[in-house]
């Protein structure tokens, strides 16, 4: 499933008639990059994908001042249909995806326990940051949430304080004498 496709299309169904600039500027304001894979250096070649797919079409070019020209585009009825059906199979999908930590941790036998359990801690470190950045934007941002959107934000959240509840219990098992000797949990 492309987050590309089904932002672009449901931003089209929702917003109607836009440029690719202003695709852009809605995927900043909403901070997609945050809470999705989308990168929004990428919705310019995917536009042009999709209306060769015809699932977009380009309605008109306008230009104004001394601005580069800007092609107009709106969603098909192909795009209506392509949307349900992304947007249907991602509500169904309940696949996990596979976390590369978990891999490396099988393979880090060889890895000096005192330098695993500073990585650990380092990314400790910055899962608990980036919980406490998704606290306060939460925070702010909560008068203009519409509730699914708050469910969105709790979904991140949850996901958030599980990995530094893993972590931390991670780093219990690889733990730390009072000589600063780190030594292998009694379960491994």
């Amino acid at each position: 499933m492309s987050s590309v496709r089904v932002f672009i299309l449901g931003t089209l169904a929702r917003r109607g008639a836009m440029h690719g600039h202003q695709i852009r500027q809605s995927a900043q304001r909403d901070h997609t990059e945050l809470w999705t894979d989308i990168k929004v250096g990428s919705l310019y070649g995917a536009l042009h994908r999709m209306a060769g797919e015809g699932l977009i079409e380009e309605v008109r070019t306008e230009q104004e001042g001394s601005l580069p020209a800007r092609t107009i585009y709106e969603i098909t009825e192909d795009g209506r249909l392509e949307l349900e059906s992304l947007r249907d199979a991602a509500l169904r999908d309940t696949k996990l995806a596979p976390d590369p930590v978990d891999l490396a941790l099988q393979l880090s036998e060889d890895v000096p326990t005192p330098i695993l359990a500073s990585t650990i801690r380092d990314r400790l470190g910055a899962l608990t940051c980036k919980l406490e950045e998704w606290r306060r934007l939460k925070e702010v941002a909560a008068p203009y949430l519409t509730p699914l959107e708050t469910h969105g934000f709790d979904h991140t959240l949850m996901r958030l304080e599980t990995e530094v509840t893993w972590h931390e219990g991670l780093l219990k098992a690889l733990s730390v004498t009072p000589a600063g000797v780190v030594e292998r949990g009694e379960d491994e």
